[in-house]
């Protein structure tokens, strides 16, 4: 089980989907970052370092499973 300490990035090109995950991880203790496409989440992933990754497979430009991939 996650610790309240969790670092969670959502990565979702729809910002309703992304404030819902947003609103009920931190609700439920967790630290969440935010990113609305696979370029975005690359300049955080530079410079955080996470314990999960919320993807969306069915971004515009770069999907999540070539993200993954990468």
């Amino acid at each position: 089980m996650f610790s309240a300490k969790t670092h969670i990035l959502i990565v979702d090109d729809d910002a309703r989907i992304r404030d819902l995950l947003h609103r009920a991880l931190s609700k439920a203790g967790y630290v969440t970052a935010m990113a609305p496409d696979a370029a975005a989440a690359q300049e955080i992933l530079d410079v955080c370092a996470f314990d999960l990754i919320i993807l969306d497979i069915m971004m515009p430009g770069e999907t999540g499973l070539d993200f993954t991939k990468r």
